[in-house]
Parts: structure tokens; sequence; C-alpha cells
């Protein structure tokens, strides 16, 4: 029987054993009783044993898995197990969890009644997309006396992929449809309706631009109209994903790559939900992966399939090579989210020529992240000489980042300087404000 093993009472049950037949050596009286109790055992030991294995009765488990995780949210998993014996059982509860989480020892104790179904529910954040594989489930059922233990082993093996955050794509899109993103910090904005599309014909009030008053309108109604305008739609808004080794760096286990990805999704979702087209180019020494703007039906399930491939390549990136393509195959003015990473000025001095060659045809927004660990240490009293000059690498690092930032807007472009935690939010807000203002 590979599959029974001794329960920890049995063990101490025969400590206590040896422990009375020691003291009938010296007390001849409780021999006796130590041959009682031995029998005792012995009975109780069979008997246990026969109700643990004597029925065809057995535990059955499943697992409810999602048909695919999500990407940096906690996705949930249940696993149910049915007691078909004609007693209660005690038993603990083994899944085997994919390697990637380096959880050993994920399990749970349950008490089952009999002839009942039980169910423990917990949850998984994987921070890496791919195939996550899920072994056996494995229940150590004590038996009635818990004197003896059972390994039941069911179920095979299960392959989930994990996906880019679709969790929080439908976060947002929930949110949004019930007019409350600003609980996660979407911001208001007021739209200016300077746009060149014309919504409708209506009466002014106070507060209307009257460089909008419809002079004809206003003499045959007497009284004063304006044109009302609304944004443009169907714009095209391409998400450019950096996949040079600046991106590979760790933020709270996931990658700068796997936030970019995150953000991409949501913002190709909020973007199509607008009515403009989003499109997607990922690059590094190569353009890997090019997806022309659109906002018919699969355009979502295209971009999600797209971002679920995308891996980290370790060197640098060509930036003359993006741009070489994007005038190929973006012909028209786009809005341009180049999602990567600049560690120093010197570094984004060198693709400054490209950029500002983008920024001329198209609306770019350069999104790169600031290093929050940095926070902790400029904020910190060095108490060694050693722990003054890495302050001030930390200062040094960190003046980088805002010099990056008043550069390109010195050249024009636009830029987002943003915690990784926050890429999302910030994103969606600078978007908002270039659609309110009318600028693409």
């Amino acid at each position: 029987m590979k599959d029974l093993f001794v329960h920890s009472r049995l063990f101490i049950a025969l400590g206590l054993l040896i422990g009375l037949y020691t003291t009938s050596f010296l007390l001849p009286v409780l021999l006796p009783l130590a041959h009682v109790a031995l029998l005792g055992l012995v009975v109780f030991a069979i008997a246990d044993l026969v109700l643990l294995f004597g029925t065809k009765a057995r535990l059955t488990a499943g697992r409810l898995l999602p048909e695919r995780f999500s990407n940096g949210d906690d996705n949930p998993v249940r696993v149910w197990v049915k007691n078909q014996f004609r007693f209660p059982v005690t038993l603990q509860l083994i899944d085997e969890v994919p390697e990637q989480f380096q959880w050993r020892k994920m399990s749970r104790m349950m008490v089952i009644a009999a002839g009942s179904q039980s169910e423990v529910e917990y949850r998984l954040r994987p921070v890496k997309r791919g195939e996550y594989h899920f072994g056996r489930l494995i229940l150590m059922m004590s038996s009635p006396l818990s004197l003896w233990i059972r390994r039941f082993r069911i179920g095979a093996e299960t392959v989930v992929p994990v996906y880019p955050g679709f969790l929080q794509m439908q976060k947002f899109q929930l949110l949004a449809i019930s007019n409350r993103l600003n609980e996660l910090g979407v911001k208001p904005i007021r739209r200016l309706g300077h746009t060149t599309e014309f919504d409708q014909i209506k009466d002014y009030v106070r507060g209307d631009d009257v460089r909008t008053i419809n002079w004809q309108a206003t003499a045959r109604s007497s009284r004063l109209m304006v044109n009302q305008f609304m944004d443009e739609r169907s714009q095209p808004v391409y998400c450019l994903i950096d996949k040079s080794r600046n991106m590979k760096m760790p933020f709270e286990g996931m990658s700068l790559l796997d936030y970019a990805i995150n953000a991409t999704l949501i913002m190709a979702n909020v973007a199509i939900q607008r009515q403009d087209r989003a499109g997607l180019l990922a690059f590094a020494r190569e353009i890997d992966h090019f997806l022309p703007a659109s906002n018919q039906g699969p355009q979502l399930r295209k971009i999600q399939e797209a971002l679920y491939r995308q891996e980290t390549d370790f060197r640098e990136s060509d930036y003359e090579r993006l741009y070489a393509f994007v005038s190929r195959n973006i012909p028209h003015r786009s809005l341009l989210l180049l999602f990567t990473n600049f560690e120093s000025v010197s570094s984004m001095q060198r693709q400054l020529p490209f950029l500002q060659r983008l920024a001329k045809q198209h609306l770019l927004v350069v999104v790169f992240f600031e290093n929050t660990e940095l926070r902790q240490l400029i904020s910190s009293q060095p108490g060694t000489t050693e722990e003054v000059y890495i302050k001030a690498i930390g200062e040094q690092f960190s003046l980088d980042k805002k010099l990056i930032v008043r550069e390109l807007k010195r050249r024009g472009i636009h830029s987002i300087l943003t915690p990784p935690q926050h890429l999302t939010i910030n994103t969606i807000n600078k978007y908002l404000a270039i659609k309110a203002r009318g600028e693409l």
C-alpha cells in the first residue's frame, strides 16, 4: 500500500506504550496493563485500517480554472472535494500549482461530512505571460481514529495560458459604462470642442465660445445660436512597444515590458470604445509585429493575441529602423504612444533625432518609467561615506529623468514619466487630454 502512511497519533500511542512497558520492569504490576494496551492498540489500528481501505468508497475532487489567467491580476482557483465515505473525514488538500509561482506548500485543511461536498478557493497572481502547468490534486485523508493516512492522487496535468491583463481591461470597461472611471484615477476633462467635426446648432449659453456663434441661424431665430463640435472620431492611435533590454527591469515581480503590454491592451480598448482606431507596433532591433489601426470587431482580439507572444530582446532597439518603418506604413497623422525606458540623458539623446522626425509627422508621446525605489533612497539619511555616495548617485538618476522630460518638451515632444503601477491611468489621462484639446 504505497498510499498508506502512519499518522502522528499512532507514533504517540506507540511511544506511550513503550513507556508503559519500560515502567513495568520497575513495577511488574503494570505488565498486564501494558499487554492489554498493546492488544487494544493493535485492534484499533486494524479496525481503523479496515474502515479506511475496506470499502470501495473514495474521495473525488476537481479543479475549476478559468480558460486563461490575467497577467498581474489575482486569478481565482477553486477546488472541490466530495466525500463518498459513510463517515466524516478530515483531510489535507495539496494542489500542485505551476512552478512559476514557487509555492511549494499550497495546502488547506478540510473537514467534510459523510456523502457531502466542500470547496476551497485561493488566488494566484502571475507576473509573466506564457503557459502555466498545474499538476495533480493530492488528498491526505485521515482515518476515523486518526491512526492512518491514506493518500489520493487525483486528476491530470492542466495547462492554463497567461494573457495580458484583460481583467484590468474589463474593470475599466465596467466603470466606464457606469461613469465611475474617476475611482481609478481617470480625470474628468472638459472638452474644448475646437475639432473639425460638426455636431449640431444649439442655443447659446453662458460659457460657450463666442467664436462659434452661427450668425445666420441667429438671424433666422432671433436668438443667439452657436455651432457645437465634437471630437473627431476614427483617428488612428498606435501603441509602440520597445522590447529592448531596458524593458526587462522588474518592478513588484513584473517586467516593465509586461506593464507596457497591459497598458497597451487597456489603451486599445479605450480608444476603440471612443470610436478611434487602435494599432500596435512592437520593435527591438527589428520590427517584430505590426497591426494597422482599426476599430473593427476582431481588432482587440488580434491585439491581445499579438501581445501574448511578445518577449524581451536583450539588445538595444534600432530607432532608425523604427522611423523608416513608420514612415512607410503609417501614412496618416496618428497618435503614437511610445512605451520605452530611458535611464540617462545620453541614452535619450542617441535616439532624439529619430524621435524628432517621428514628432514632425505624428503626435508622439514618449512614455517612460520612474524608478520608485530611488524615492526611498533619496529620502533616507546616510550614516556612512558609502551611503552618501550611493544617495548622490540616486539623486543623479532621478535628476536625469526630469532632465529627459524637460529636453523632450523643449523639442516639442510630449512625454509621460510615470511609476509602473500608474502607467495605465497616466496614459489614458494623456490620451483624453489630447483628444479634448483637439491636438490630433
